[in-house]
């Protein structure tokens, strides 16, 4: 039987929640998002069901992590069909706050999360601020809900990463978790920004995860030229009507250029295609 959903707006009332399933010394998980719901953040809840006693969803969309040009105010907002798909879940709480209650005194004066050697790199490269203000809204909603494990998708691999970092490097006291991509059949990873995409972008879409699976297997069957594979699957995209950010093989541990014997590796590109900017990621294991 699914259990009902509270939704709740302000910060007290949400420790106030918090702090009766303490007392219990019941298990919390937390599920952050940023809205426009789909069966990628289901399976993170459904995860997140599995690892506790109670799962709290947030809301957010968060303005730290936007630029200038970037589509802050466009970002699909869903509420009502986000409430309807979280209450045939088992999520008890769902935290949707107001910009105000997030940074109180503006987003100018507020203290900033910086992951040196992460945020800058790849997507951070393109984005600049973007991981920032990820990383600090992140810690500020798991300070909020104090959370015993925290689940995030491994889609946006180089976000997972940052936040990781940042947990351990901050001594918070929770274990993040990541979550397998969530694809659609023709292997497209789910995202809310799919819905920029125009039937005919639709169509090439899957390309990037094609291009990002023969690089995974040309890695895995010991090709270790690695400009050359980046440059042939950069080419492969823009052929396919993409625009390439980067397409990229890097270390699984640390996002950095492989070494000479590394072996948990992880292709990463991000490819716009009209409005639609997608990010994605296979891991790759060498003998």
């Amino acid at each position: 039987m699914a259990k009902s959903l509270e939704v709740v707006a302000r910060p007290h009332e949400l420790r106030e929640r918090v702090a009766q399933w303490r007392r219990k010394g019941e298990r919390i998980a937390f599920v952050p998002t940023m809205g426009n719901l789909h069966a990628g953040h289901g399976s993170l809840v459904s995860r997140a069901t599995e690892l506790a006693d109670h799962v709290i969803v947030s809301i957010f969309v968060n303005p730290l992590q936007f630029g200038p040009n970037e589509d802050f105010a466009a970002y699909p907002r869903t509420p009502a069909d986000d409430r309807q798909l979280l209450s045939l879940l088992d999520a008890e709480v769902l935290f949707a706050p107001e910009v105000d209650d997030i940074y109180p005194r503006g987003q100018e004066t507020t203290a900033r999360v910086h992951v040196p050697g992460l945020e800058d790199i790849l997507c951070g490269a393109f984005r600049p601020g973007h991981f920032m203000g990820v990383a600090t809204v992140v810690t500020k909603l798991l300070n909020l809900v104090q959370p015993d494990v925290a689940l995030f998708g491994e889609k946006d691999f180089q976000q997972l990463m940052i936040i990781r970092r940042a947990a351990i490097d901050l001594c918070m006291p929770v274990e993040i978790v990541g979550v397998q991509t969530t694809r659609e059949p023709d292997g497209l990873a789910m995202s809310s920004r799919n819905r920029y995409l125009k039937p005919e972008q639709r169509a090439v879409a899957p390309q990037i995860f094609a291009a990002l699976q023969r690089t995974r297997l040309a890695l895995e069957s010991g090709s270790s030229d690695y400009a050359a594979l980046e440059k042939a699957g950069t080419e492969s995209l823009q052929k396919a009507g993409f625009r390439p950010d980067y397409f990229a093989v890097r270390d699984a541990n640390t996002l950095q250029l492989p070494e000479v014997g590394s072996k948990d590796l992880v292709v990463v590109t991000a490819a716009r295609i009209g409005r639609a900017r997608l990010i994605d990621n296979v891991r790759a294991q060498r003998a």
